[in-house]
């Protein structure tokens, strides 16, 4: 799994729907006060984008984006 990738979550847009917690296989995601958390940021997969790419507002980028674009 990677180091440097995972999902950042941007709470100024989240809506809480968990949308991406239920989608992740890999047990990326937990749930605390009703919104996503990234509780366990190494067992996301380097590159995979499924959580951003159903995410309906738009609200989760990646630790590596954010650090080169950020």
């Amino acid at each position: 799994m990677a180091k440097n990738w995972y999902p950042v979550i941007d709470y100024d847009r989240c809506t809480g729907c968990l949308t991406c917690a239920n989608f992740c296989p890999h047990g990326v995601y937990a749930v605390k006060d009703g919104k996503p958390l990234v509780a366990n940021p190494d067992e996301c997969v380097e590159f995979c984008r499924g959580c951003q790419k159903i995410c309906p507002v738009g609200a989760i980028n990646y630790s590596a984006e954010v650090n080169v674009n950020g």
